[in-house]
């Protein structure tokens, strides 16, 4: 610790580990209540509509959001068909996989790609019980 005024106090990390164990609880449950809720509106007006209820003063709703995209493999086929390939992108990306292959075959010196690798760091914080509770 660099700064004593940032001290972790075990009711706190108790605090974080009771909390997170209530969240899991929670979203568990608002999952199943959900489920029950599309369930409903599917029976009572299919799986592709928006619907809405009201019970005792609350109004329940479920939006639907509509997205469409083409099928990539199908719809290069076709406008190759058609002969419109200035329509298909040619994306140029590194295959990882064959990278790390031609490193370890020797065909490829990771002092080559110096300055090529990104490394990303997230941050997670775990609690967990050393004792059975």
């Amino acid at each position: 610790m660099k700064n004593n005024d940032s001290l972790i106090t075990e009711e706190m990390v108790v605090n974080y580990y009771e909390l997170n164990k209530k969240k899991k609880e929670i979203e568990a449950e608002l999952n199943l209540l959900k489920n029950s809720f599309h369930e409903y509106f599917n029976n009572l007006v299919g799986s592709t509509d928006k619907g809405e209820i009201t019970v005792n003063g609350y109004k329940l709703q479920r939006q639907m959001r509509k997205v469409e995209k083409y099928n990539e493999e199908e719809t290069v086929k076709r406008l190759e068909e058609l002969q419109m390939t200035d329509l298909i992108q040619i994306v140029k990306k590194p295959d990882e996989v064959k990278i790390k292959s031609a490193i370890n075959l020797g065909l490829l010196n990771e002092q080559h790609l110096d300055g090529c690798l990104v490394t990303t760091y997230s941050p997670a914080i775990s609690v967990k019980t050393l004792t059975p509770r």
